[in-house]
């Protein structure tokens, strides 16, 4: 499988907005092709070979280095491939997505699988705020795929979520799962306040105690099977759940009952003397 291979030449002052960087628009070029793209520096277009040196031909592989941090909108609607950016990442990666992955090894910006419908994106740092969420205005966010995240993420994460898996290993901010419509929210960390507010379907599960809203109510506390096989796939990933019998169990919520809603809060809640 071809792949190419683009560096960083110095970090835009301004953020550069860059949607043909996916395989989709690569895969069908050649390299002068590539390095003749159109990207955007502001309201002056450019050519994509004055920021990033190219080598190799187009496919369905391609590799990004260097911090792109201010670098928009790469992976736009991809239906297919790999993208792996060594470094950071800008705001909107994996926008739309519908195929392929994307693998970060340092922090990414906000939006990130903004309303994807497929594929998987892996943050090995941090995140900004709304992954997986519907953008300003838009009734649904991320509707199928995964997105995981080894570090922290902001505010508003899996904003509207109808389908796919979210998952974040360290601590969140305020408003995840806000308006959730279905899909699962593994908050691993925990998070901050006004955890599934309106929310109307869906799971939201919590390795560690958070702020409840008030208008959440218990209903029992178990140990959901279901959540072995979401463990056993996420286990593969590097991420594992808290679930095993006598070590504890799940506190089960429902709400909001301010919408009112169906969605369920899942707080693992470890037994006397067990790791929490």
């Amino acid at each position: 499988m071809n792949s190419i291979v683009l560096t960083l030449k110095e970090s835009p002052t301004v953020p550069l907005e860059a949607e043909c960087l996916s395989p989709d628009v690569f895969a069908p070029l050649r390299r002068d092709e590539i390095a003749a793209l159109p990207v955007f520096l502001g309201k002056h277009q450019h050519r994509l070979d004055d920021f990033f040196t190219v080598e190799g031909d187009g496919g369905d592989e391609m590799e990004i280095r260097g911090d792109v941090g201010r670098v928009k909108w790469i992976g736009r609607g991809m239906t297919r491939g790999k993208i792996r950016i060594v470094g950071n990442a800008g705001m909107h990666l994996g926008a739309s997505m519908k195929g392929g992955s994307i693998e970060v090894t340092g922090d990414a910006g906000d939006w990130v699988g903004a309303e994807m419908t497929g594929g998987s994106i892996h943050i090995r740092g941090n995140a900004g705020g709304q992954l997986g969420a519907a953008y300003r205005g838009s009734l649904s966010g991320m509707n199928g795929g995964t997105i995981l995240v080894e570090g922290s993420a902001g505010m508003e994460i899996g904003m509207r979520m109808k389908r796919g898996i979210l998952a974040v290993k360290g601590p969140v901010r305020d408003f995840a799962g806000l308006q959730m419509k279905g899909g699962s929210l593994f908050l691993l960390g925990g998070a901050e306040l006004r955890t599934g507010a309106w929310m109307i379907r869906g799971t939201i599960v919590c390795g560690k105690p958070i702020p409840l809203l008030p208008t959440f109510s218990h209903a029992c506390t178990y140990s959901p099977t279901f959540l072995r096989l979401y463990d056993r796939r996420l286990h593969e990933r590097g991420f594992s759940l808290p679930h095993r019998l006598g070590e504890g169990g799940y506190r089960r919520y429902s709400g909001d009952s301010a919408v009112p809603g169906k969605g369920e809060l899942l707080i693992w809640q470890p037994s006397a003397g067990a790791p929490g």
